[in-house]
C-alpha cells in the first residue's frame, strides 16, 4: 500500500480501478528545410486546423460546463493568432532553417519556461496553456487530430498533466476521479474538475512508470490523500466514507425547494455566484434563490473589441428574464489583475492586484463604464436587477458613480428609451472600504463582501502566492472582525449585506456569519444546497 499526498481542486471519495494516461513521445526532430516560404506556408495551415479544433473543444465544452469554463479555448485560439508568438516562429523558421514543428516546439518551450519563472502563480498556471498549444499545434502539422482518451469502465485518471482539451473531451460517465502529479489549483483544467464535480487532486509525487494499469486505489479529495494499492480495510473504510457522501449529496437534494430559514427563523438568502448567460442553468439546477454574483467582465474576455450595448443589453435582460423576478446582482467591469484583454491597452503593472483595474478603470475611462450603464439601466425594466460596483475605497468615488448614472439615464430618456433605475450597491474588498463602511452605508443600497480580496489586503498577501499559502489565513480574526464591522455599520442605516467571496462558502463559518447579521450568502452553484443545510441546521 503507497500513501501519497497531494493538493485537493474538488473534494468527494472515489475508490476504483486507476487509468494512467500516457502522452505520446513529444519529442520533435530538427531537420533543415530549403524552402521556408513552404514551412511558412504549412505554419499557417496547421494554425488554421488547430483553431478549427479548439472551435469543436469549445462548442463541446459550452454544453458540458458553460460558457465561462469553456472560455479558456476561445483564449487558446486567441493565443495562436498572438503576434509576439507567431513571430517567435516565424522567425526561426526564417533565420534557422528548420522544420516548422521544430520551430513551434521550441517556441512553446521558451514562452512556458518564461511564463513559469514569474513570480505571480496565475501567469505560472499559463505556461500548462502555451505548452498545450504549441503540442496541438505540433501534431496539426502533422496531420494529427489530437488525443482522445477513452475507457470501456469507470476509472481513475492518472497523470503527468492534463491539458484542458484533454480533460473536456474525456466521457465524464468514465471518470471517477483525476489524479496528476503537475497543476495548478488555479489551471483551467482544475477549474474544468470543480465545474464537472470530479474529484481530483494535483502535485501528487507519483512515479507513473511504476503505476499499473488497473491497479485498485482511493482518491480522498477531503484529505488529499491518493492510496495506491491499498489493504482491505482501507479499501472498505474508503468505500464506506464514499457511501456517506453520496448519501450526504441525495440528501442535499431533498432540499430544492425549501427556503433557507435558521431554526429561530432568521432568512438567509442563498444566491449563486455566475460568469456568463449560460451559466444560470446551474443556478437554477441546484435552486439558487438569485444570482449574487454576475461577473460582466466574462462579456470583455475571450475577444478583440468592446461588447456594444445592445450586446451587453441582451445578456443582462435574458439573465433577469430567465431568473423570472429573482433577484439578480450585476457586477460592473472588473478588469486588471489576473483578467486581461489586450484591446483594454492596460499596461503591465509591478503589483496589479494594487493597480489600474475594475472602478478604477471605469472612471479613468467613463465612455466604457456609460456604455455598459446604459446596458444595464435598460436591462433593469426586464427584471430585479441590482448593480454593484467593485473595489470601491471612497465616498468620491460613489458620488462619481452617481453622477454617471445619472447622465446615462439622462440620455435613455432623451432618446426614448424605456430605462429604471435599480439598487445599486457596492463591494467591500478593501480593508479602507471596511473602516468607512458607515459613511459607505448612507450612500450605497447594500453592501456585498468580497473576501477574496479583503483578505489579501487585510493580510498583504498575494492570495495567488503559493509560497505564502501557509500565512494566508481567510479566518485571521482581523479579517472577520472587518466583516462584522461593515455588517454592523450596513445594518445602522438599514441596508442589507452579503458575501460573496470563498469565505461565504465556508460552512466552518456559517453560524459565525449568521450571528454577525450577514443577510445574504452567494456561493458557487454547486455549493447552494450544501450552505442552506448549514443555514437550516442553525439554531
Amino acid at each position: 500500500m503507497i500513501e501519497l499526498s497531494g493538493k485537493t481542486v474538488y473534494k468527494g471519495v472515489v475508490t476504483g480501478p486507476v487509468a494512467v494516461l500516457q502522452k505520446k513521445d513529444s519529442t520533435v526532430k530538427r531537420y533543415s528545410i530549403n524552402d521556408s516560404q513552404r514551412e511558412l506556408q504549412r505554419l499557417k495551415k496547421g494554425c488554421e486546423e488547430a483553431k478549427r479544433q479548439l472551435g469543436g473543444l469549445y462548442e463541446q465544452a459550452v454544453k458540458e460546463v458553460g460558457q465561462s469554463s469553456a472560455a479558456i479555448f476561445e483564449v487558446h485560439q486567441m493565443m495562436l493568432e498572438d503576434d509576439d508568438y507567431l513571430d517567435a516562429v516565424r522567425s526561426i523558421i526564417e533565420t534557422e532553417k528548420v522544420n516548422a514543428e521544430y520551430a513551434v516546439a521550441l517556441t512553446g518551450d521558451n514562452f512556458a519556461e518564461m511564463f513559469a519563472g514569474m513570480d505571480d502563480e496565475y501567469m505560472q498556471a499559463r505556461a500548462a496553456d502555451v505548452k498545450d498549444i504549441s503540442n496541438r499545434l505540433v501534431d496539426c502539422l502533422g496531420g494529427g487530430a489530437g488525443e482522445t482518451f477513452f475507457a470501456e469502465e469507470p476509472v481513475i485518471i492518472v497523470a503527468d498533466d492534463l491539458s484542458p482539451g484533454e480533460t473536456v473531451q474525456m466521457d465524464k460517465s468514465k471518470i471517477l476521479a483525476f489524479v496528476t502529479v503537475h497543476g495548478s489549483v488555479n489551471s483551467h483544467t482544475a477549474i474544468l474538475a470543480r465545474t464537472m464535480n470530479i474529484p481530483a487532486l494535483i502535485g501528487v509525487p507519483l512515479d507513473l512508470e511504476n503505476v499499473e494499469n488497473g491497479s485498485m486505489a482511493v482518491v480522498n479529495g477531503f484529505s488529499g490523500k491518493f492510496i495506491l494499492n491499498p489493504s482491505k480495510e482501507c479499501l472498505q473504510d474508503a468505500e464506506k466514507l464514499a457511501q456517506e457522501w453520496k448519501h450526504q449529496e441525495q440528501l442535499l437534494e431533498t432540499l430544492k425547494g425549501q427556503e433557507s430559514v435558521t431554526r429561530s427563523g432568521k432568512k438567509i438568502n442563498v444566491y449563486a455566484n455566475i460568469g456568463s448567460v449560460s451559466d444560470v442553468a446551474y443556478a437554477l439546477e441546484n435552486d439558487a434563490e438569485g444570482i449574487g454574483l454576475f461577473r460582466s467582465e466574462f462579456l470583455y474576455l475571450g475577444r478583440t473589441d468592446f461588447p456594444g450595448e445592445e450586446e451587453q443589453l441582451q445578456a443582462y435582460r435574458q439573465v433577469a428574464q430567465m431568473m423570472a423576478g429573482k433577484k439578480v446582482i450585476i457586477r460592473t467591469l472588473d478588469i486588471g489583475a489576473d483578467k486581461q484583454a489586450d484591446y483594454f491597452g492596460l499596461e503591465k503593472e509591478e503589483n496589479p492586484a494594487m493597480g489600474y483595474r475594475a472602478i478604477r478603470i471605469c472612471l479613468k475611462q467613463p465612455e466604457i463604464f456609460r456604455t455598459q450603464l446604459r446596458a444595464l439601466l435598460r436591462a433593469a425594466v426586464y427584471g430585479n436587477i441590482s448593480i454593484m460596483y467593485p473595489m470601491i475605497i471612497s465616498v468620491d468615488e460613489i458620488e462619481q458613480i452617481r453622477e454617471i448614472v445619472s447622465q446615462a439615464a439622462e440620455e435613455l430618456k432623451g432618446e426614448g428609451v424605456p430605462y429604471c433605475i435599480p439598487e445599486q450597491g457596492i463591494m467591500i474588498e478593501t480593508p479602507a472600504a471596511a473602516l468607512i463602511s458607515e459613511e459607505l452605508a448612507s450612500l450605497a443600497d447594500f453592501f456585498s463582501i468580497g473576501t477574496n480580496d479583503l483578505t489579501q489586503y487585510t493580510l498583504a498577501i498575494d492570495r495567488q502566492n503559493e509560497k505564502l499559502d501557509t500565512f494566508y489565513d481567510p479566518h485571521h480574526r482581523a479579517v472577520l472582525r472587518m466583516i462584522e464591522m461593515v455588517s454592523e455599520n450596513a445594518h445602522k442605516y438599514g441596508k442589507w449585506v452579503g458575501i460573496c467571496g470563498e469565505l461565504g462558502a465556508d460552512l466552518s463559518l456559517t453560524k459565525e456569519f449568521i450571528r454577525m447579521g450577514i443577510d445574504e450568502l452567494s456561493v458557487s452553484p454547486r455549493m447552494i444546497l450544501k450552505v442552506r443545510k448549514a443555514v437550516r441546521e442553525t439554531d
